[in-house]
């Protein structure tokens, strides 16, 4: 009995309720009011700022590179002939200096013409050519390739042959950051190979540009990361690599003890000179202030002249026309408060 009338009835006194509720709010609408509570939204933003601080510096660049084999040096003649004789066969081990082959010039000489004052004869006496030899040496040691031929022309600066010197480098591309902080380095660095021997020193760092790509590249792709300067030294004839295996150069390029320095975010410029925004008092704008610069280590950066230790500085660069923002993910997080 209570299923079959009692249960019915309650369901139909609900869905009663719901409607008039509906009909309600749809004739009336909800209300949405709010009270004023009185308070105020207390949050502003603070520039992060750092104290100028003394510490230890050292410029050390690392740069990734491979082992290469060093390439062929030619051999070029240095007079204009005939070449007379081959002194080296192809493929011979040569020692720098090693004579290599004869180069043989000979200039036609005008003819001499005398006279004789009694009876008025002439009489032309032809003269032999003057001939010139001359030896072409290897410029360095290691294997000669010679396809130079027996009385093969040749002219002054013509590659003749080439040497292989066999020996080892390793080489890595720089960027332009690192090329700064590479200008007047010294002439070695040490070099760890992958999976090879301890690391050991390399001599005669060599820093130049980079090759110029055949094709001006898009500037829609450019990166941050291309390659301005090359680097190279000599890998020592002990130790045993082969060409392609991955090393890295650690390049020192000057220490600094007790330097005055700063974060490098809050220094606009990297090298020789560079500007700081000083906070001098609370509250006021903080004024520009040109600075000079000295070593790096990538993260801080030793300030030369125009700041004192203590002194504080903004710890960003700021950017013209732009407000600093709660959210943004360079700022400080306590830098919001409120």
């Amino acid at each position: 009995m209570v299923r079959r009338y009692v249960f019915p009835a309650l369901r139909i006194l609900v869905w009663a309720v719901i409607a008039v509720a509906l009909v309600r709010i749809a004739f009336a609408g909800a209300d949405v009011t709010t009270q004023a509570s009185g308070a105020e939204p207390t949050g502003q933003v603070v520039e992060p700022t750092v104290e100028a601080t003394t510490a230890t510096i050292t410029n050390a660049v690392t740069v990734r590179g491979s082992v290469v084999a060093d390439p062929a040096v030619p051999v070029r003649a240095t007079l204009a002939g005939t070449v007379a004789k081959v002194l080296v066969a192809d493929g011979q081990h040569v020692d720098a200096g090693t004579p290599v082959l004869e180069v043989r010039q000979e200039t036609p000489q005008d003819p001499v013409t005398r006279t004789d004052p009694t009876t008025g004869e002439t009489t032309v006496t032809e003269r032999k050519p003057k001939v010139v030899v001359e030896q072409v040496t290897a410029p360095v040691g290691g294997t000669l390739s010679l396809p130079t031929l027996k009385d093969q022309v040749v002219a002054v600066g013509d590659t003749v042959g080439q040497v292989s010197p066999g020996t080892l480098s390793v080489s890595g591309t720089l960027t332009p950051d690192q090329q700064y902080r590479l200008v007047g380095a010294p002439g070695e660095a040490q070099v760890t190979l992958k999976g090879g021997p301890a690391p050991f020193t390399c001599t005669g760092l060599k820093i130049g540009a980079a090759a110029q790509p055949a094709t001006a590249p898009d500037p829609q792709e450019a990166t941050t990361t291309v390659p301005s300067g090359t680097v190279s030294c000599a890998l020592p004839g002990d130790v045993t690599a082969f060409p392609g295996l991955g090393a890295d150069l650690e390049i020192v390029n000057g220490t600094a003890a007790d330097a005055v320095v700063v974060p490098v975010t809050a220094v606009q410029g990297t090298v020789q000179r560079g500007n700081v925004w000083v906070v001098t008092t609370e509250g006021s704008e903080p004024e520009e202030r040109s600075v000079g610069l000295g070593l790096t280590d990538g993260e801080v950066v030793q300030i030369t002249e125009g700041l004192a230790l203590g002194d504080v500085v903004m710890q960003f660069v700021p950017v013209p026309g732009e407000e600093p923002q709660c959210d943004d993910p360079n700022l400080d997080p306590a830098a919001c408060e409120g």
